[in-house]
């Protein structure tokens, strides 16, 4: 029976999936597998790593803390939770653009009737930077609401409701959109691919949503941006830097919203992770070669495209 260490810290809704997943719960020395959840330390990670460990299951589905330090390798196989949280992320990407349009952020707030500039959210053009599983999921959502959506991507195959760019494009549809939408992962080609430039050929009523990594953003040119009014405004589940200090002056901007991080509920994120644990732990005792188990796991990643 393959044998798998959970840790370092001690998480019962995970041992148990490995568990459920036919495997014996193991110490790190003798273990063959290594379900990770810690400090998200790459040094933390890499000391657990040893001759005998031939699959890593991370926990989140960004990996730059492992893949930026080079942690990440092709030997152990690493999977990681990439697709699991799609539809509640998508949801709250939902609720940014809704709150956008609607204004809520400022009239939820307001102690006396004023000017009505809100405006309708269905007929819109969104700009989805990313279509993995919040930007599948996304696509989904805005069925309804009547929307022409724009996908960038190297790899969505086009079916019918959305139109598809290379991100190589991206800059060319930004001036179309009412909302850009992000949820592509961070690498380096993705790194403040949200600059000065981007931001000024943006529409001065668009909303951008963002709601993958920090890092897709140069926070200075956003700033910039919002107080010259280039922009409507900004919907930011995640920030660079992250947490957002106290101080930071994008708090203050009436013209932003921010949500700390909390665009995957817990109970969400428990149930998904201790799901995608048990299904590659399945996976894991099943393969009877290293070939075998990277066609099963699900969610393998790439080490050259630190994904």
């Amino acid at each position: 029976m393959k044998r798998i260490y959970v840790g370092p810290a001690d998480v019962p809704v995970l041992r148990d999936a490995v568990e459920a997943a036919g495997a014996t719960l193991s110490a790190l020395e003798d273990a063959e597998g290594i379900v990770y959840f810690g400090n998200d330390d790459p040094a933390e990670l890499q000391g657990l790593l040893h001759d005998g460990i031939r699959w890593v299951q991370l926990p989140h589905a960004g990996v730059e803390p492992w893949s930026d330090a080079g942690v990440v390798v092709s030997n152990p196989v690493f999977s990681c939770a990439a697709g699991i949280y799609g539809y509640q992320v998508a949801e709250h990407a939902l609720a940014l653009m809704l709150a956008g349009a609607r204004q809520l952020h400022v009239h939820a707030r307001a102690r006396s009737w004023g000017a009505k500039n809100t405006r309708v959210f269905s007929g819109s053009t969104v700009v989805l930077v990313g279509i993995g599983g919040i930007g599948r999921a996304l696509i989904d959502l805005l069925a309804p609401f009547n929307v022409r959506i724009i996908a960038v991507s190297d790899s969505y195959a086009e079916h019918g409701r959305v139109e598809v760019v290379r991100r190589e494009q991206y800059r060319e549809v930004l001036p179309e959109a009412d909302y850009v939408v992000l949820a592509a992962p961070s690498t380096p080609e993705t790194h403040h691919m949200i600059d000065e430039e981007a931001l000024a050929s943006m529409r001065d009523t668009a909303w951008l949503i963002n709601v993958a990594r920090g890092s897709l953003v140069d926070s200075d040119a956003l700033l910039a941006a919002v107080r010259a009014e280039q922009i409507g405004g900004a919907a930011l589940d995640v920030t660079d830097p992250e947490p957002l200090p106290e101080s930071h002056p994008l708090w203050d901007e009436q013209r932003v919203l921010i949500t700390p991080h909390v665009a995957n509920p817990a109970d969400a994120y428990w149930a998904g992770l201790s799901a995608r644990t048990r299904e590659n732990a399945a996976h894991f005792v099943r393969a009877n070669s290293v070939d075998e188990l990277r066609g099963a796991l699900v969610a393998i990643v790439d080490p050259d495209r630190g994904y």
